[in-house]
């Protein structure tokens, strides 16, 4: 079976506009005769079908959004989708979800296989290969082709598109101020997401939190890795040394500095108090002790990303809104694993 051409195929071959494509395909009085013949023979020549949702991507009226998540089994990006669809649903607009994996490749595709008239708009978190390597290319791209992006918690500030965060630095700095206040002096910082943008801004937060407070940076109690897999390898290695408090920066950071806290026979909160980056059920309702966690209020943001890109898709014709960084306060949920002032 033949590969189907698209339109950005056809126009690259042709040394033509994609705008141009369309309207010979759709018989437009401003393409000439000979320019319409040449493009249709070639399209028929090529497998090209028009797409079946159909519609030029400059009208936007496919009413559907594609949504490109990282990892679908992290609880935080359920619970934004959620969001997302729950808004969508409200305003008629249907919802496509990808899965990068992780995967600039992956990206990449899911990101050229729906622009091609699919869906109006994307939001999407950026993939920890395309954060590791710096390579946005492919966001721009979508963009000056017309189709618009809501990036949220994971965004690429050398992209211009609308954003969606929460305050990871302010959110770290007052966690790790918490501890301080609690008495702790010896805190350690767990992250499993150091190559990725919210996790260096969780651990300049905890750094700024330390200075502030004239606490003297121990390296040997910071444990900064790039997987679940190398944290989980290395953390017991942070319990050779005195500790008396835990910052967590990811949801697996946060159940395995308690596991390995109680395995290590430390009492939590007597011994040790955990404070961690997590929005799921596991940390707050199925762990003993609770987790005290920074909430990120998932929900809200992808509430908030899809209000944003449906009011930039709907926009009148010929108007061109400014692009808005959006930023969610996160809130400090203390459970059983701090001790209280």
């Amino acid at each position: 079976m033949k590969a189907k051409a698209t339109l950005k195929q056809i126009a690259k071959e042709l040394g033509v506009s994609v705008s141009t494509v369309s309207k010979a395909l759709n018989d437009s009085p401003e393409i000439s005769e000979q320019t319409k013949v040449k493009i249709k023979e070639y399209a028929k020549l090529k497998n090209y079908k028009p797409n079946v949702i159909g519609l030029n991507l400059k009208n936007r009226k496919t009413k559907t959004i594609g949504v490109i998540i990282p990892n679908i089994l992290n609880s935080f990006f359920a619970k934004v989708f959620s969001g997302i669809e729950k808004v969508a649903d409200k305003k008629g607009y249907n919802v496509i979800t990808c899965i990068s994996n992780e995967s600039l490749e992956k990206e990449v595709h899911t990101l050229e296989m729906l622009s091609n008239g699919t869906i109006d708009g994307f939001i999407l978190s950026v993939s920890q290969e395309a954060q590791k390597l710096q390579d946005y290319n492919h966001f721009s791209e979508i963009i000056n082709d017309g189709t618009p992006i809501v990036m949220f918690d994971r965004i690429a500030d050398e992209v211009d598109c609308d954003k969606v965060v929460v305050d990871d630095f302010d959110s770290a700095l007052n966690s790790t101020q918490h501890l301080i206040d609690l008495g702790c002096k010896n805190i350690a910082l767990i992250s499993s997401v150091d190559n990725i943008s919210v996790g260096r801004l969780r651990t300049e937060g905890y750094l700024k939190a330390l200075k502030d407070n004239n606490i003297p940076v121990n390296e040997k109690i910071i444990l900064r890795t790039d997987s679940e897999e190398d944290m989980k390898a290395k953390i017991e290695g942070i319990f050779d040394h005195k500790i008396d408090g835990i910052f967590a920066l990811d949801e697996n950071d946060s159940v395995a500095a308690l596991r390995v806290s109680l395995k290590k026979g430390y009492r939590v909160p007597e011994d040790i108090s955990i404070i961690g980056f997590a929005d799921g059920i596991l940390a707050s309702r199925r762990l003993s002790p609770s987790l005290t966690t920074v909430s990120q209020h998932g929900v809200e943001i992808g509430e908030v990303a899809a209000k944003r890109l449906i009011e930039r898709l709907e926009e009148p014709e010929g108007t061109v809104s400014e692009y808005e960084t959006i930023v969610i306060k996160t809130k400090l949920k203390e459970r059983e694993s701090t001790r209280k002032k």
